[in-house]
């Protein structure tokens, strides 16, 4: 019988435990599992490994952790005598070992451990000698790597937590530190969350804030007005001046009104420039220099509450957890309310008497009164003590229009009860079944509204579970698994078959297929070899891998998509912008409705106009709950954005969304988004007495500087003659025409014929060659040495093998389809041809695209463009939409609002039908909210009475309130099923594909 107990690191809260319950239960012997967030206490007759195995499959780590001094190590080979030694133990399953320091995990008693090292001759110091005091010393550091306030707010919560540090003020790109410490470990501190640290060179200069352990300096002042000097500067940043952008879990919103009121309070804390609230999420992106704790100050006192989330797993655990809580709340409360309130109901609906006819009726309803207020005071609670909040700040939400509702029925059914006398007969009911059910509705319908809205974010959640929480580390020949956080830039890592890659990197050794469709959206798996690039996330299939890490953390491919995803789901298109601006005022507007509706019932209706004023005005405070309206939009955007992720399809922001749904024409580049992108040569002509020799030895040398894609060609093929390439002098290129400098003492001139006619090149007799060149596709590239023409070059980019079929569905979707070039006409209306485009533009320079873009827009176009090299940048930014693949150049993807991460032109409809589907449901679930309230406010107000003799009853405005905010949810949810009509096609494609190379 084993009875272990394994210390535990990572689990954050007793959802973590209870995963690591689960997964220690299924193992075999495991007779009884307790588990905590601190440590997990087993028995059974089960391996001690198998236990902590299972828990580090989690992505936690579990075991005895010690961190014991060393002594009489004096050399490499006293470290590595140690380190085998430690290895060979099974109850270690890892350790590291310096000349001074051991650190290690696992199982064995710290006594043994002790032991096994003295044996082998070395000693484990006591630390129980005292020691001196040090007087604390101020260091003053250069950082670097800190992008945004997360990152300074990261190495604030890393100092604030160490003894060891008095005082301290964090910066962008610099630092003072008080402590006891010595600097080294200070910087070695700092370098352990990812950042780098340095000694400031000129801190004689640099005059920071005094601060307190805990508190924060954001800014820093230096006596020349600059940063301090050799303070590296993150690129496109100077100092603290760029706006950082920080996001927030809320808590506490439940309408519309809600996001109005968080909105305006952190709009007027200085130094914020934009944000955006999401009610579906239940978070807001703030962009500015704001300090985060001023920023969380100002939503507490909007009556509020928010917590910084300083990454995507963090803030996914937060709200997994706030979300469950909420939920059993909810749940639990719409039972108890709705046990008390059914019967109730059932008493009234089945001809039981709710009227106050005698002494003993009084004393029934007395008690069940007492009970509902306790119902008020416990389930309700919320309601009204959310209401005070906003009451307060001088608001209004939809707490405020239950609180009121709920509140009128029990008071008016109250005051029935104690004193009946004083009301006529037919106006003595009492309506505390109302209180009770409405209360158990609204609580069940925001419990489901819960539930359902924790699906919204699956596609994201699929990105983050994309990254796995260890890598394994190759370290002279060892292999060794360290968590994701030890991971530097630089390491070798180990790829095994089936794992996830890591981080980004390069691979060193090895060939296998890796499987990028999660992060790309391409089902075929890519055959990956020795120069390739990783990317975290994908899934190596095959081989065995070793990779170099060059991009770690946020830096990784992965990383940036998800940032991307997650500021797009907290954007708002135009739509959501109005039904926020319509929310604002529309509490008071249904409260004023309320007002006036009790008014006319009290002096116009029929007796008793007294009970006929409260079932009315009631019931027009609980029907018009805005929750519906101000979860339409948001609601759609988050699915949309998330489903397009999964496509390979990256939204800059929601207005981008709404105005891709609205394009009706197309404009396509043709290299390396029609095309391959990787042209090759395929016929030459000499003149001239020029031979194919020489002509490819000329034009290879002066291409060999450029990056141009027919360059390559051309280089590729000189290389593949064995040519050996000269150096070139005086190179010059002119865009839109070609290049020109000096090889072997000859002027060269390449490119077209506007460059040949600017030289006056005669170039009649390459006229044939040329015509035949352009029929077939290919480009002619003309080369001329010393002022004569030396031969013709015709370099092909072959079109992409899915360019038909994707510009067939781009047609079949009643879109204008333009190909837009700067090559010649000849060859642009070749490629065109097969391409299936009849309208092409042709031999445009680059700067000429931009306003190519502007006059179709100018014929009343919407026009998307879709490019992806440097010289697109500018159309893509003129046009309505800027569509860049992914594999393009960073300056295009920048110009962009939509990047296809696959280099496949069929994410192009994909992005415009996914953008098309959500506007739909968008406009779907406020077609939905409008109508709900606009016909259900004047039937609650009583509108139909004169034709029904019948009133809307309380209880079914509260079913019907609830019911509107789960069919919102729902319908947004509904896009999580929707799939473009190439997905079939592509289905197929990836079963067909061989997954293997033998």
């Amino acid at each position: 019988m084993v009875d272990l107990t394994l210390p535990l690191r990572k689990v954050r809260c007793m959802n973590c435990a209870n995963k690591i319950k689960a997964a220690l239960t299924e193992l075999p012997g495991v007779e009884s599992v307790d588990v905590n967030t601190e440590q997990a206490n087993l028995q059974g007759t089960f391996a001690p490994l198998a236990a902590i195995d299972a828990i580090s499959q989690l992505g936690y780590e579990a075991g005895y952790q010690y961190q014991l001094p060393l002594a009489g190590l004096s050399c490499c080979k006293c470290v590595r005598k140690v380190k085998e030694a430690l290895d060979s133990q099974p109850e270690i399953f890892s350790s590291d070992v310096s000349k001074t320091e051991l650190t290690a995990t696992g199982t064995l008693p710290e006594a043994k451990l002790i032991e096994l090292i003295e044996s082998l001759g070395f000693s484990v110091p006591s630390d129980n000698t005292e020691q001196p005091a040090v007087t604390p010393t101020t260091y003053e550091l250069s950082l670097s790597g800190l992008s945004c306030g997360k990152c300074v707010a990261k190495v604030e919560a890393l100092l604030k937590e160490h003894n060891d540090i008095d005082s301290f003020s964090v910066a962008k790109t610099y630092a003072s530190v008080k402590t006891s410490l010595a600097q080294a470990e200070v910087i070695g501190l700092i370098e352990s969350v990812g950042f780098s640290a340095s000694p400031a060179a000129a801190q004689s200069e640099t005059v920071l804030a005094p601060t307190s352990k805990g508190t924060t300096s954001d800014k820093a002042e230096t006596v020349s007005g600059k940063a301090p000097a050799d303070t590296p500067l993150d690129k496109g940043e100077m100092a603290d001046s760029e706006p950082a952008s920080l996001q927030f879990i809320l808590s506490g919103m439940t309408c519309a009104s809600c996001v109005s009121s968080v909105e305006k309070a952190i709009l007027s804390v200085p130094g914020v420039s934009s944000t955006s609230v999401n009610l579906a999420e239940r978070t807001a992106l703030v962009s500015g220099n704001a300090p985060s704790n001023e920023i969380i100050q100002a939503v507490e006192d909007a009556g509020y509450q928010a917590e910084l989330s300083e990454d995507e797993l963090t803030r996914r655990q937060r709200q997994q957890a706030q979300n469950e809580k909420v939920y059993r709340q909810h749940i639990k409360n719409a039972y108890i309310a709705l046990a008390v309130g059914g019967p109730l109901m059932a008493w009234g609906v089945f001809g039981g008497s709710m009227m106050i006819a005698s002494r003993a009726d009084q004393i029934g309803w007395g008690v069940v009164g007492i009970i509902t207020l306790v119902l008020l005071a416990t389930v309700g609670k919320h309601f009204f003590v959310n209401a005070w909040k906003a009451f307060k700040h001088h608001r209004a939400t939809m707490d405020t229009l239950v609180a009121l509702g709920t509140g009128a029925a029990w008071l008016y059914s109250t005051f029935v009860v104690l004193v009946p006398d004083l009301l006529p007969m037919q106006a003595r009911h009492v309506y505390f079944e109302a209180s009770a059910m409405i209360l158990g509705l609204i609580t069940l319908g925001h419990a489901l509204e819960a539930r359902a809205r924790s699906r919204t974010s699956k596609a994201l959640e699929q990105l983050m579970d994309l990254q796995p929480q260890t890598a394994i580390i190759v370290d002279n020949d060892e292999e060794r698994e360290v968590p994701l956080a030890d991971v530097r830039t630089g390491m070798v890592l180990r790829l095994h078959p089936g794992a996830k890659v890591p981080v980004d990197g390069t691979i060193l050794e090895g060939q296998s297929y890796i499987d990028e469709s999660m992060l790309t959206g391409e089902p075929i798996p890519a055959n990956k070899k020795t120069g390739d690039t990783l990317h975290a996330g994908t899934i190596n299939q095959h081989g065995s891998l070793l990779f170099t890490a060059e991009k770690i953390g946020r830096d990784t491919m992965l990383a940036r998509i998800i940032d991307l995803v997650r500021q797009a789901q907290s954007s708002k298109p135009a739509l959501a912008r109005l039904a926020d601006t319509i929310s604002a005022i529309f509490v008071p507007a249904v409260m004023i409705i309320a007002i006036v509706t009790a008014m006319i019932w009290y002096y116009f209706g029929p007796d008793p106009s007294s009970v006929y004023m409260l079932v009315t005005a009631t019931t027009v405070l609980i029907i018009a709950c805005p929750c519906a309206l101000g979860l339409a939009t948001p609601m759609s955007v988050t699915v949309g954005v998330g489903r397009a992720a999964e496509y390979g399809v990256l939204i800059r922001n929601a207005e981008a969304l709404q105005i891709a749904a609205d394009v009706d024409t197309v404009v396509l580049d043709k290299t390396g988004t029609l095309t391959e992108g990787k042209p090759a040569l395929v016929s030459s002509n000499c003149y001239n007495s020029f031979n194919k020799g020489q002509l490819l030895t000329l034009a290879a040398s002066l291409e060999q500087g450029s990056e141009h894609p027919l360059a390559t060609a051309i280089v590729n093929a000189a290389k593949a003659e064995a040519l050996s390439l000269e150096p070139q002098l005086n190179f010059q290129a002119q865009p839109g025409y070609g290049i020109s400098g000096e090889v072997l003492g000859h002027t060269v001139l390449l490119g077209n014929q506007k460059l040949m006619a600017q030289h006056q090149i005669d170039i009649d007799q390459a006229q044939q060659a040329t015509d035949s060149a352009s029929e077939q596709g290919a480009t002619p590239i003309y080369v001329a040495v010393d002022g004569l023409l030396a031969g013709l070059l015709a370099v092909s980019d072959p079109i992409r093998h899915d360019s038909v079929a994707a510009i067939k569905r781009l047609k079949n979707m009643g879109l204008d389809v333009i190909m837009l070039t700067g090559d010649v006409p000849a060859t642009a209306n070749a490629i065109a041809k097969q391409a299936g485009i009849e309208h092409v533009i042709a031999g445009v320079l680059p700067d000429g695209k931009a306003s190519e873009v502007e006059k179709i827009q100018a014929q009343g176009k919407r026009v998307a463009m879709v490019g992806d090299g440097i010289n697109d940048a500018p159309a893509l930014a003129q046009a309505d939409i800027g569509i860049a693949m992914g594999s393009g150049s960073d300056v295009a993807i920048e110009s962009a609002q939509l990047t296809l991460v696959r280099h496949s032109l069929h994410g192009v409809p994909d992005a415009l039908q996914l953008s098309r589907a959500t506007l739909r449901n968008m406009k779907q679930n406020l077609f939905g909210a409008f109508v709900y309230n606009t016909l259900g406010i004047p039937v609650a107000a009583g509108i139909l009475f004169p034709f029904t003799g019948a009133l809307l009853s309380p209880v079914v405005a509260g079913a019907a309130m609830a019911l509107s905010s789960i069919t919102v949810v729902s319908n947004a949810n509904r896009l999580r099923l929707f799939k473009p009509d190439g997905e079939e096609r592509q289905t197929v494609k990836s079963h067909s594909q061989p997954q293997t190379e033998n």
